[in-house]
């Protein structure tokens, strides 16, 4: 979306007149009837899944093995549990497409994303239609550049973490000294960069929604929170591990990582609230405090050198994806928000 066209679809006249040439240039208009205040929709509700791979679930098998295989998207990941967990409250969601894709940045929502082996997939925009009535994902992560955050903490990473795209923030600063690299000097500036990119970028995917399916509930779901305010927790390897749930991250760092993800967690919190029109957050990052990827048998988040459950054989690493609990505490809080936002 240009400069030009942000500024066209900032004010509600604009915005209505932007959704009146689409609706005459489409050959059919969908409309759904006026629901009663108050009770769910007795039609089903089309809807549209995006997101990165927290939305797909890596890590989970099995995935689609389709022309979107490298995404990794979980057959079974939160979308398709809160779909059926809605459907069990009497709620149908008319799934147009779930477009989530691992590695998406906030950007591959209007620009195709390059996959592994040069296969690429189009700009997850595309997916929507003027009927889409609801909109549901999770991107932020890889704009920020977790993944490089990440391996600027840890050694293993840096060496072992071949399948986890990025390179460290600055390669020639240890990984030891992670914790102060981000807190002064370079190494903040390039955070500070980082997170305004984020918010820039989250509201002009708002916008995006709001132009091209002018009647959509949009909804942004949150990242799970990753280290426990007791960070004593990260020393102990989880039952039947043998790596520590972070690796060898040190642990002076680890309250330093919690405060960058609570700060994502923000950002995405204040685009939502900002958003012209309104949308809806689901926060994960405050109702997962006890199921952080160092909280043992109760951990919904695999530890970065886990093994998930992709490959045969040699498993690829969980890097800090939601385990089949974590995807099920999302599924539960996006169902929950969305039941809401319908009930309005």
């Amino acid at each position: 979306m240009s400069s030009a066209m942000r500024k066209t679809t900032k004010t509600p006249v604009a915005r209505r007149l932007a959704a009146a040439a689409i609706a005459l240039g489409s050959c059919l208009a969908l409309a759904g009837p006026a629901g009663n205040a108050g009770a769910a929709p007795a039609d089903p509700v089309p809807t549209v899944f995006f997101g990165d791979s927290y939305t797909a679930n890596f890590g989970i098998a099995p995935f689609q093995e389709d022309d979107r295989i490298f995404c990794f998207q979980a057959k079974e990941n939160y979308p398709a549990v809160a779909t059926r967990r809605l459907a069990d409250k009497g709620i149908t969601l008319d799934v147009q497409s779930d477009v989530s894709c691992g590695g998406a940045t906030v950007r591959n929502f209007w620009e195709e994303q390059e996959l592994l082996g040069g296969m690429k997939v189009p700009p997850q925009q595309d997916a929507l239609k003027q009927d889409t009535q609801l909109t549901v994902g999770s991107l932020g992560g890889n704009t920020l550049g977790f993944n490089r955050i990440l391996k600027q903490c840890s050694n293993k990473l840096r060496t072992e973490g071949v399948l986890l795209p990025g390179e460290p923030v600055d390669k020639d600063e240890p990984a030891s000294k992670c914790g102060e690299f981000f807190e002064s000097g370079d190494g903040k500036q390039w955070l500070d960069g980082q997170f305004e990119q984020v918010g820039y970028d989250l509201e002009e995917l708002l916008d995006r929604i709001g132009y091209f399916s002018p009647d959509a509930k949009r909804v942004l779901v949150g990242y799970p929170r990753l280290v426990p305010e007791d960070t004593t927790k990260c020393l102990t390897a989880a039952p039947g591990q043998t790596q520590l749930p972070l690796a060898d991250i040190p642990q002076d760092a680890l309250p330093i990582l919690d405060a960058i993800q609570k700060r994502l967690n923000d950002v995405m919190k204040k685009a939502t609230a900002d958003a012209e029109g309104g949308a809806d957050f689901v926060d994960l990052y405050a109702r997962t405090g006890s199921n952080t990827a160092c909280d043992g048998a109760d951990r919904g988040v695999g530890g970065l050198l886990e093994d998930s459950q992709i490959g045969e054989g040699q498993k690829l690493p969980w890097y800090a994806h939601p385990n089949v609990k974590g995807r099920d505490i999302q599924a539960e809080q996006v169902a929950d928000k969305v039941e809401q936002i319908l009930n309005r």
